[in-house]
C-alpha cells in the first residue's frame, strides 16, 4: 500500500529480485497487489500494470494476500486500512510512525486478538534496528532513559547551521534542494515527526501507553548562528534530541534543541544520520547508530519485518506473541526538569545589567556557572550576554525568564537551551 519512495524500493526489490527475499524466507514471497491513487502516473519503478490498483478492498478483502506492507505514510485512511487488514486475518508490516504513535497499543492488541502479527521496524530510526531490540533483546532490562537523534531532516538542518555558521531559512534551503525536507517542512522542524517517533519508543521502552499530545515539543526554527558559535566556545554542539525517562514511576517525554557535550556520542551525530541511546539496567547505555531516512535504510526495515513474518508463517507458530501493555504512566511536565541552562540575552551596554540579571536568577535560586559578553554594537549601543547556570528547575527558569525579560535594560531574551549532558 503506497509506491512512494520507500514503497517503491520494496516493490523493486520484490519484482527484479526477489530471489533473497524468498530464500531467507525458505518459501516464495510474491507480490500480488500495489494501491496507489493514480495507475497512470509515470514512475522509477516498473512495476507490471496488472498490479496496481486504486482500490484497496483488492488488497484486503483478497483471501489469497497473506501479508499487507503500508508505506502511504498519514493517518487517514491508513489507520482505518490496518483495522481492517488485522480483522481479516493478514499480518501487516508498516513504516507509518504517526499511526502507530497514535493507535498502536490498540492495533496490537488487535492484531494479537485475530492470530496475527504486526511489525514496525521502519516506522523509526529508518535503518537502526530499534524497535525490534526493544520488544526483545531489551526487554529484561528496565529502561532508565532514552536519549536520540531520530529526525534526519533537523540534524541535517543543525549540522549546517554549525558547520557553515549559517542562518536556519538558509539551511532549511540546502535541505529541501537536496529532497532531505518536504516543502511544507512543519512536522520535522517543529518536532512533531520525532514526538511521533518518540511516542512509539516510550511505549515500547515502558510498557505504557503514551499519546503524541504526552510530548513537550519544540522545534528549531528560533536557533540562530551565534547559538551555535557560543555553544562550540563552550565545548557543545546543538542537537535536536528526544527525549524519555522515568524518576519515581512517573515518565518524562521530551523534544527539544539542547546543548550536547561535543565529545559525547550523540554530539557528533552529524548530517542525516539518526542515533538512540538506550540506557538499560542490565545492558548500561548502548547506541543504536545509522542512516534515519531515505529509501535503502528504510525498505531494509520494511523488508526485514516481511522476512520475519513469513518465517514465522512457514514454521506455523503462534504467531501473535503476548504483550501487554499498562495503562498510562503519569506523565511529568516539563517544568520537572533539572538541568543547566545556557540563555542569550540582548541588553543595553551599560553599567549594572548583570547585576540586575543576576539578581533575578538568584531571586529563583538559580546560580551562574560562566558568562560571556559578547557582539558589541556601539551604534546601537547593545550587547549580547551569554549564561550557563549551573543545575536548576525548569519551572524556576522560566520564572526568571519572565522576570528578565521585563527589566529595562534587556531588550529581548534571545534563546534558552538546555543542556543534557
Amino acid at each position: 500500500m503506497g509506491l512512494g519512495v520507500v514503497g517503491g524500493g520494496v516493490a523493486d526489490a520484490l519484482l527484479q529480485n526477489p530471489s533473497p527475499v524468498s530464500e531467507r524466507v525458505g518459501r516464495a514471497v510474491n507480490l500480488r497487489r500495489v494501491l496507489v491513487r493514480d495507475t497512470s502516473r509515470s514512475r522509477d519503478v516498473e512495476v507490471p500494470p496488472g498490479l496496481l490498483t486504486t482500490d484497496a478492498g483488492e488488497i484486503l478483502d483478497d483471501p489469497e494476500i497473506d501479508i499487507v506492507v503500508e508505506v502511504m505514510g498519514g493517518s487517514d485512511p491508513a489507520a482505518d486500512y490496518f483495522r481492517r487488514a488485522l480483522e481479516s486475518g493478514k499480518h501487516l508490516v508498516t513504516a507509518n510512525k504517526e499511526v502507530m504513535a497514535k493507535n498502536g497499543v490498540d492495533l496490537l492488541e488487535l492484531a494479537q486478538a485475530n492470530g496475527v502479527t504486526l511489525r514496525f521496524e521502519a516506522s523509526v530510526g529508518g535503518g537502526i534496528p530499534i524497535v525490534g531490540c526493544l520488544m526483545n533483546e531489551l526487554a529484561a532490562n528496565d529502561i532508565y532513559h532514552i536519549r536520540s537523534i531520530i529526525n534526519g531532516t533537523t540534524n541535517f538542518i543543525l549540522t549546517r547551521m554549525a558547520l557553515q555558521k549559517a542562518p536556519f531559512a538558509e539551511a532549511l534551503a540546502e535541505a529541501k534542494g537536496l529532497g532531505y525536507a518536504e516543502s511544507d517542512p512543519t512536522n520535522d522542524v517543529e518536532g512533531i515527526d520525532a514526538a511521533y517517533k518518540l511516542t512509539v519508543l516510550a511505549t515500547l521502552a515502558y510498557g505504557r501507553r503514551f499519546r503524541p499530545e504526552h510530548v513537550y515539543r519544540q522545534g528549531i526554527s528560533a536557533l540562530e548562528p551565534q547559538d551555535f558559535r557560543y555553544a562550540e566556545e563552550f565545548g557543545f554542539a546543538i542537537k535536536s534530541l528526544a527525549i524519555a525517562d522515568i524518576q519515581d514511576g512517573e515518565v518524562q517525554l521530551r523534544v527539544y534543541p539542547a546543548l550536547v557535550p561535543a565529545e559525547n556520542m550523540l554530539g557528533n551525530v552529524n548530517g542525516v544520520y539518526n542515533a538512540v541511546e538506550v540506557h538499560g539496567s542490565l545492558t548500561g547505555r548502548v547506541l543504536f547508530h545509522g542512516m534515519g531516512a531515505g529509501r535503502g535504510p528504510t525498505t531494509s526495515a520494511v523488508l526485514g519485518d516481511l522476512v520475519a513474518t513469513a518465517r514465522l508463517m512457514s514454521r506455523e507458530t503462534s504467531l501473535a506473541g503476548p504483550r501487554h501493555f499498562k495503562e498510562q504512566a503519569a506523565v511529568r511536565s516539563i517544568g520537572s526538569v533539572f538541568t543547566r541552562y545556557y540563555i542569550r540575552l540582548i541588553v543595553a551596554d551599560q553599567a549594572g545589567v548583570l547585576a540586575q540579571i543576576a539578581r533575578a536568577l538568584g531571586d529563583e535560586g538559580i546560580s551562574i556557572a560562566s558568562v560571556l559578553q559578547k557582539d558589541t554594537d556601539l551604534e546601537s549601543q547593545s550587547a549580547e550576554i551569554v549564561i550557563m547556570t549551573h543545575p536548576a528547575q525548569e519551572s524556576f527558569v522560566q520564572r526568571a525568564l519572565l522576570s528578565i525579560g521585563n527589566l529595562e535594560p534587556v531588550r529581548r531574551i534571545g534563546n534558552m537551551l538546555r543542556i543534557e549532558e
